[in-house]
């Protein structure tokens, strides 16, 4: 995993809101929008690359919930796969404190978590489909770290680039990196021009076509 503190594009992202770096995926054809993952708290915000872990049912002996922290590199995003399940939590107290005090960007689940007030009160990020207090503790097991895994309906690998805000979560795949940032910038720098155009008293509809707003909506080939 590259060095957060120097990675550009990182910076790049953390620029954009969810909802533009949206609109540049789907200009590229890349189903990146994780799907009902949300964030504890509108206010959280996260830019960073993925360190995944993909959860199973427990199995007789069960094995471990995961005890990875420590190997997560400062500023990466902890990615867990719980295949959505919201009847067992898979991070807590102890996780978010060290999370936080290691630097840590946050943290996505597709599934649940719990001591949410924690979490609030450290302003650390957590975006997943809800809060329960069930432990996962002889429910789940970690099956596998730094893999591929399903978050919200899109595929997540290692390094990839995540950016969330209280809009939720978008994932870029590292192929598409340089020409969804780009889109994006793109298409935020248009917005902006159109916003000027209608406060100097241009109607929407002739500053759009003006700034072929439309076009910036078309599949990319």
């Amino acid at each position: 995993m590259r060095d957060a503190e120097a990675d550009i594009n990182v910076a790049r992202a953390a620029k954009i809101d969810t909802a533009t770096l949206s609109d540049a995926l789907d200009r590229h054809g890349v189903a990146g929008q994780c799907h009902r993952i949300k964030p504890l708290d509108s206010a959280f915000r996260l830019a960073g690359r993925a360190y995944t872990l993909r959860y199973g049912p427990a199995g007789k002996p069960p094995g471990t919930v995961g005890d990875y922290i420590d190997d997560v590199p400062r500023g990466a995003v902890v990615v867990l796969d719980n295949s959505g399940r919201e009847d067992a939590t898979v991070w807590g107290d102890i996780l978010t404190e060290i999370a936080h005090r290691r630097g840590i960007a946050g943290t996505i689940i597709d599934g649940i978590c719990r001591d949410v007030s924690l979490c609030l009160s450290l302003g650390y990020p957590v975006f997943s489909r809800g809060h329960w207090m069930r432990t996962g503790k002889d429910r789940v097991q970690v099956e596998a770290t730094q893999v591929p895994v399903n978050i919200g309906n899109a595929r997540v690998c290692p390094g990839d680039l995540l950016r969330g805000d209280a809009d939720g979560i978008v994932v870029i795949p590292a192929v598409f990196e340089e020409r969804v940032l780009a889109s994006a910038e793109e298409i935020e720098a248009t917005e902006a021009r159109i916003r000027e155009a209608v406060r100097g008293g241009l109607r929407l509809d002739q500053a759009r076509e003006q700034f072929r707003y439309h076009h910036l909506q078309s599949r990319s080939t």
